[in-house]
């Protein structure tokens, strides 16, 4: 009698490499993004050290990132993913230009509104986080308090290290596009510069230096007429505050002040009431704005902080390790910093690191290390999910792990596009954010 002829074997389709705990690199990759940001970091700081080391080894690093990145693009197999992610990162380019656009011209305004003398004559606020770090200061050992006082890290160390987290995916470190964290984070930077523009212009606190306003604006001694007419004259007076509260209308005789300086900008002529410009500033508005710097009033909360709570937030769940551990220590040493030379308030720096942090979490839908094809896999699970029920049932391993195959390859972007546009898309990006790179670093190395 004849044997029954067995089930013909089929192959076992291998298994989809999978995202681990919201996080994937590649073997070779494993630790490399973390050393050259240390490597980047160290280098920058030989400037304190020894100068004449720094202006050697400067060059040479950033030469070895260029070619390396040079070496690696070619062989990166997501710029079709790059490309469909491009237009979401021009969107959130324009839109954090825009509100970092709108954060210059309100700082302009908070500083010039209520005049020199103002800013003269307000004390600093009570801070309590300043006067904690004075004591340890007296307690500490002094290499310790050196190590505090040391100027490691600054603003464009922490936009570098989430550039380079940026173009990580080219070497497999964290998973792309590397355009879908990019706009992720400029979306982020944009929300929140809108949010602290709309706090400090709410209430306008003094600045932690009061000498700041004298060295760095050529303001008028005298109020903005807003100030003049609302502000001024219930400034220090309890009878007249308490009459405004029950009357809740100005009443005051206003001063005589001088009129005010109205040059002509055509188009742009209604900033003028806005930046109040003076005789020695500059012909455009323009110029005012790239003056007006961080400011002499207090703004709540820190910019510096925000930015650097970002990438430390950014670097954490692309990438984590040890090297996540080591920036949020750089966070904290920076907010320390912020305190202790009186550039922000304790609060500002508090503020900053939760909203930071609260406003990343918001912003998942745009990038995430987490796998974000799901609802496509859940769609093709639900069309096999008969069979694969079926299979599991009749312990068919081989028909369960081919089903399994199916549902993960469905969650993955189908290529569309030719080689030719891929490639041109990827020169065109590389140079134009390392130009923007550059361009940004240049007109922003005052702060």
């Amino acid at each position: 009698m004849p044997k029954p002829k067995g089930k013909a074997k089929r192959t076992v389709p291998p298994l989809p490499r999978r995202w681990a705990g919201g996080r994937w690199r590649s073997v070779a990759a494993g630790g490399g993004l973390g050393l050259a940001a240390a490597a980047y970091v160290g280098v920058d700081y030989l400037r304190h050290l020894s100068p004449a080391w720094h202006e050697r080894l400067r060059p040479a690093l950033w030469a070895a990132l260029a070619v390396a990145l040079a070496a690696r693009a070619p062989f990166y197999r997501r710029w079709d993913a790059e490309l469909r992610a491009a237009p979401r990162f021009l969107a959130a380019l324009v839109f954090m230009l825009a509100a970092l656009l709108c954060e210059a011209i309100s700082v302009r305004f908070i500083n010039t509104v209520l005049g020199l003398q103002w800013h003269r004559s307000t004390a600093p606020l009570p801070d309590t986080g300043q006067w904690i770090l004075l004591a340890l200061n007296e307690k500490l050992p002094q290499p310790v308090v050196d190590i505090l006082r040391a100027r490691i890290i600054a603003l464009h160390h922490y936009l570098m290290l989430f550039i380079m987290l940026g173009f990580s995916p080219l070497f497999g470190c964290i998973k792309g596009p590397g355009l879908g964290i990019g706009s992720r984070y400029m979306f982020t930077m944009a929300v929140g510069r809108l949010l602290r523009t709309i706090t400090f212009v709410a209430t306008i606190l003094p600045s932690p230096r009061p000498w700041c306003a004298e060295s760095r604006y050529q303001i008028p001694d005298y109020p903005h007429p807003w100030a003049q007419k609302y502000y001024a004259p219930y400034a220090s007076d309890p009878y007249m505050i308490w009459r405004l509260m029950k009357e809740d209308m100005p009443y005051a005789t206003l001063r005589d002040y001088p009129d005010e300086y109205k040059p002509e900008w055509g188009l742009m002529s209604f900033l003028v009431d806005i930046l109040r410009p003076s005789t020695g500033e500059g012909p455009s508005w323009y110029h005012l704005l790239k003056k007006s710097s961080g400011g002499c009033s207090d703004l709540l909360y820190s910019g510096h902080m925000f930015v650097a709570v970002l990438t430390a937030m950014a670097w954490t769940e692309a990438y984590g390790g040890w090297s996540s551990v080591v920036i949020w220590f750089l966070v904290v040493h920076s907010a320390q910093r912020e305190i202790r030379e009186r550039h922000h308030y304790s609060a500002d720096c508090i503020i900053a690191i939760y909203v930071g942090m609260v406003l990343w979490r918001m912003t998942g839908f745009l990038w995430s290390a987490r796998e974000t094809n799901r609802s496509r896999r859940i769609s093709k699970l639900d069309e096999v999910h008969n069979r694969l029920f079926h299979a599991a049932k009749d312990s068919d391993i081989i028909e369960v792990r081919s089903l399994l195959n199916e549902v993960e390859l469905a969650g993955q972007e189908k290529k569309a596009f030719s080689q030719r546009v891929i490639f041109s898309f990827a020169a065109a990006i590389i140079v134009f954010i390392l130009l923007f790179v550059l361009l940004a670093f240049t007109l922003t190395n005052d702060g």
